[in-house]
């Protein structure tokens, strides 16, 4: 690992850093003072309504408040929360690991060292191609400009309070990458608390976790300090990953405001074991060819954000949020023994702040109304270049971009509750986005795609007859556009492409007729005008149109707990992803499923607390196969159901002790992708059967 000072690892120079701080803090820093004399805002604690589309995985421990801003459960469309208890006991290599329990959720696991995988859903696949999902960190927006999601490493099991993952196209809130929706990772806020967690398994993976809270006077600090490193189930896999992060809040008794700053910062390093030809897979799926010998790659990212919430007047409440990230990647790949080794490098900065006005009236005559304004600003300074290397020895120089690029868009979003059994969420978003882009190789530069201003407008209704029993349906429109040099007029007769508009509906049916049953039933259909993909090998970083997609789907879910000591949860979702006018006009394409889109994804499991110091959980997950080609020609892959078990023995209050296998019943499974160079599939298996032990120990001060 690099030993330089974790602050100077993420920003590449002092400029960065000044000018990241600068940004972080100005907002809120200058605006606290201004409101500190507003009126309090003091939320009393409240049922959770069951007039909404959201299942809960785990304990809940928050309960819903009336103040504040709207939150994911006021989103009229498939909401699906897990809390502490199913995420902090998890061993998982990369944090995105966590959403396999998370309902009609799709992971594709590349396994190759810092480059692991992804998360997607709504038949969005996780290739890299085509990113559909908008990931947040603690509200912070952290995709990369392509939409992938490297910013996830910084953060660790033991720090994770909440995931909340919404589903569909009718969520105002966020633009840019919010093509299926959007997922939004909440770490550890205020308390007085010490924990740690300390974990062996197989292959040699050790892992370190740490955490801190203290809170006294209105004044919070929240400290977590990490390091996993892994020999890895492959030959040439070995990683390591470390990171910290610290909060600090500061809310006065008044609670008229709160004022804060979050950073964090994660650096690792890793081998790649390579991709293999279904043969050599088949023969030895542990192995690593020679060719990826040297592959391997380093990677730092880090996040700081500023943050204030002001309670102008009992019913006016304001949130502004400002931040700064950075991801800097080197990576060296070789992807078949007739290829040359790539040396890939990326760096990108990203400034931006959030803001928001949430306005919640009594009005006499409707059972509930609020409405929220909001704005969102992004500016980002990319840089890409890419080499061909012998074992690392730079032989040419294949790529060198220079590009800036900046999305803004602002929306509004009301709840309306006429009655007591009828909700409505009626809104709006406009987004705008440009740059410009230089080809330092040719010293050539272009301007963006003038896309206009991209309207999405959005509906949702909950209808809730006999209580316990909701009807909710769901409308609107979200967007995309090219990534990296497919988002400017680099051809060599520039016309402007338009947006891809994706329009979506949903209807749904949530029943929780008594505590300990709940279930929800969904379809779901999605359309897209004009769909672009990236280019994943392209020396020119280029993006190509796919054409007019279609996808549509079912899901289903359900928890019970018949008795008290046990609990049973499973979701299943159908979905189907096919092309319906290739922009190629190439007829044969018509119809084609889009590659590496599963029929369906599926998770389960059934708690049982043995006595009232052992419990258990026994769980699986899994998908179907997918074709790997555009033309749907070279056969299907990627089917697999994993079981998995758990064990924990709480000692006494302070320490418990875990047991996990993963992957008990030692199945095969893999990722594949069709490489056109060398015209065949290349396979990455994923691990084999592995267990795992750790002391957790937790202590309030």
């Amino acid at each position: 690992m690099n030993n330089s000072s974790p602050v100077l690892a993420v920003f590449s120079d002092k400029r960065q850093l000044s000018a990241a701080i600068s940004i972080v803090l100005a907002i809120p820093l200058l605006n606290a003072q201004a409101f500190a004399e507003s009126a309090p805002n003091t939320p009393s604690k409240t049922e959770l309504s069951k007039d909404n589309s959201v299942l809960e995985l785990g304990e809940i421990v928050v309960t819903a408040q009336p103040g504040g801003k709207l939150k994911s459960r006021d989103i009229l469309s498939s909401v699906d929360i897990m809390h502490a208890d199913k995420i902090q006991n998890q061993n998982v290599l990369t944090s995105y690991d966590l959403f396999h329990r998370m309902p009609g959720v799709q992971i594709t696991q590349f396994n190759q060292g810092i480059t692991t995988g992804k998360f997607s859903f709504r038949g969005f696949n996780g290739e890299g191609n085509i990113n559909g999902v908008k990931l947040l960190i603690d509200g912070i927006p952290s995709n990369t400009n392509d939409g992938n999601m490297p910013f996830i490493d910084a953060i660790f099991p033991l720090d994770i309070e909440s995931i909340e993952v919404v589903r569909g196209t009718n969520d105002p809130r966020y633009g840019l990458h919010a093509i299926a929706g959007n997922a939004n990772i909440f770490t550890t806020e205020g308390g007085n608390y010490v924990k740690g967690r300390v974990s062996y398994g197989s292959f040699d993976t050790h892992d370190i976790q740490a955490s801190a809270g203290y809170e006294k006077g209105g004044f919070s600090q929240n400290y977590s300090i990490n390091y996993r490193a892994s020999n890895g189930y492959r030959d040439h896999a070995s990683s390591a990953k470390d990171g910290f992060s610290g909060k600090w809040f500061y809310t006065p008794d008044s609670e008229k405001y709160k004022v804060g700053l979050i950073a964090r910062w994660s650096e690792a390093d890793a081998k790649e074991a390579g991709y293999l030809t279904l043969e050599e897979a088949k023969a030895n799926p542990t192995q690593s060819m020679p060719h990826n010998k040297t592959d391997g790659g380093v990677r730092q990212v880090g996040q700081v954000s500023g943050h204030i919430d002001v309670n102008l007047k009992d019913d006016l409440f304001w949130s502004t949020k400002s931040y700064a990230n950075v991801y800097d990647d080197k990576r060296w790949v070789r992807y078949s023994v007739g290829e040359s080794q790539q040396e890939r490098l990326t760096n990108e900065v990203q400034y931006g702040a959030i803001t928001s006005l949430t306005y919640r009236p009594k009005i006499s005559w409707l059972d509930d109304f609020s409405m929220e304004t909001g704005f969102d600003i992004q500016q980002q300074d990319n840089k890409s270049s890419r080499y061909r290397d012998i074992e690392r020895v730079r032989t040419t120089q294949t790529r060198d971009q220079d590009f800036n690029f900046y999305v803004y868009g602002g929306y509004l979003q009301a709840m309306i509750k006429p009655f007591k059994w009828l909700k409505l969420t009626p809104g709006f978003r406009a987004d705008r986005v440009g740059g410009e882009f230089t080809n330092v190789l040719t010293n050539k530069s272009y301007t963006a795609n003038d896309y206009g201003t991209i309207w999405q407008p959005k509906m949702g209704v909950v209808v809730t007859p006999i209580e316990g029993y909701s009807l909710y349906g769901n409308w609107g429109r979200t967007f995309q556009v090219a990534v990296g040099a497919g988002t400017f007029k680099t051809n060599p007769n520039p016309v402007d492409v338009a947006p891809s508009i994706n329009e979506g509906w949903e209807v749904g049916f949530k029943l929780n007729p008594v505590d300990w049953a709940e279930g929800r039933v969904a379809y779901w259909n999605q359309t897209a005008t004009n769909e672009s993909a990236r280019v994943l090998n392209s020396a020119g970083n280029d993006s190509t149109q796919l054409g007019a997609t279609e996808r549509q789907g079912v899901d289903v879910q359900f928890k019970v707990r018949p008795l008290e000591v046990v609990s049973v949860w499973g979701a299943y979702s159908l979905q189907e992803a096919i092309v319906t006018k290739p922009k190629s006009d190439n007829a044969s394409l018509i119809g084609t499923q889009i590659f590496n889109t599963p029929n369906y994804v599926f998770s389960g499991g059934i708690d049982y607390q043995i006595t009232p110091k052992l419990k258990s959980s026994l769980w699986t997950t899994g998908q179907g196969d997918y074709y790997t080609d555009e033309a749907n020609k070279k056969g299907k892959f990627g089917e697999y159901a994993l079981l998995n078990l758990d064990l924990g023995y709480q000692i006494n209050k302070i320490v418990d002790l875990q047991f996990q296998a993963k992957n008990l019943t030692g199945t095969y499974w893999e990722y594949v992708w069709y490489n056109t160079t060398n015209k065949q599939t290349m396979h990455a298996p994923g691990d084999g059967r592995a267990f795992y032990g750790a002391i957790n120990v937790k202590f309030d001060i």
